[in-house]
């Protein structure tokens, strides 16, 4: 989580911003340098704050809910960012977000309340 946030404010900056959809209300770099904020944000109190582990986990999924329409439009746009570059990767990719949503509530113990 950390190092991907640092890649949308860094070298993946212009990448990541293949991924907004044209339908955003603000500037494509903004809405890229904001997500990097959550997502180092997120990913700092997953690392440090074990004591709300599950509510991280809720969150870091709520976040990786709220990128994908920017996975989708990828895909329909056909745009060949972050090494996507063909239309079956962009479509593989698209199975794998809820299964970063599950591992994100699994691995933080949202199904186990005993694990938290």
């Amino acid at each position: 989580m950390v190092g991907a946030g640092v890649g949308y404010l860094t070298f993946a900056r212009k990448p990541f911003q293949a991924q907004v959809p044209d339908w955003m209300p603000q500037d494509k770099d903004t809405v890229v340098l904001e997500s990097g904020i959550v997502e180092i944000g997120l990913g700092l109190l997953m690392l440090l704050n074990k004591r709300y582990k599950a509510p991280m986990g809720v969150g870091l999924a709520a976040f990786y809910a709220a990128v994908f329409p920017g996975n989708i439009h990828q895909y329909l746009s056909g745009l060949p960012a972050l090494n996507l570059d063909t239309e079956r990767k962009r479509y593989v990719r698209l199975f794998f977000q809820p299964v970063l949503i599950g591992v994100a509530l699994w691995s933080t113990g949202v199904f186990n309340p005993k694990r938290n």
